[in-house]
């Protein structure tokens, strides 16, 4: 397979780069489907963990505080100061309610199970046959040679 340099667009910047034909050689040995979307200084930047995480400003369930999160709250969760998380830490989780309907699994009487104790340095040998081991039970047991009728 020929491959030509071939120009694309960065999705950050909007800068054009050239997507050489020994880069493509490489994403074709590699098998990558994908043609690279950013230029050469966007990946850069990425890849120095310059991004920028946002901040979102809301007051402290707890304590009524205003602060700022690395994340957009949802709806119905509480969203903690640094210093009442912190205090959440510290604590022991709360009790379970003796109130609350506790549910138990159902206990089933089930038979035990003799299986063959496995001594140290032994693996377990496999519940399956050969085809050559079954060939040879069948040919050394009696019962299972059947006698034409």
């Amino acid at each position: 397979m020929e491959f030509s340099d071939r120009v694309l667009k960065c999705i950050d910047c909007g800068a054009e780069f050239v997507f050489t034909a020994g880069e493509q050689l490489f994403f074709y040995d590699k098998q990558f489907k994908n043609d690279p979307k950013h230029c050469k200084q966007c990946k850069a930047k990425r890849a120095s963990g310059s991004r920028v995480r946002t901040e979102t400003r809301t007051s402290c369930s707890q304590c009524g505080e205003e602060t700022t999160v690395p994340f957009k709250p949802t709806q119905g969760r509480p969203v903690l100061c640094r210093s009442c998380f912190q205090k959440q830490l510290g604590q022991p989780k709360p009790a379970p309610d003796p109130k609350s309907p506790v549910i138990k699994s159902p206990v089933i009487n089930a038979p035990e199970i003799n299986a063959p104790e496995i001594k140290a340095g032994e693996t377990e040998t496999p519940h399956t046959k050969t085809p050559d081991q079954e060939a040879s039970a069948i040919a050394t047991d009696p019962e299972a040679i059947a006698e034409p009728r």
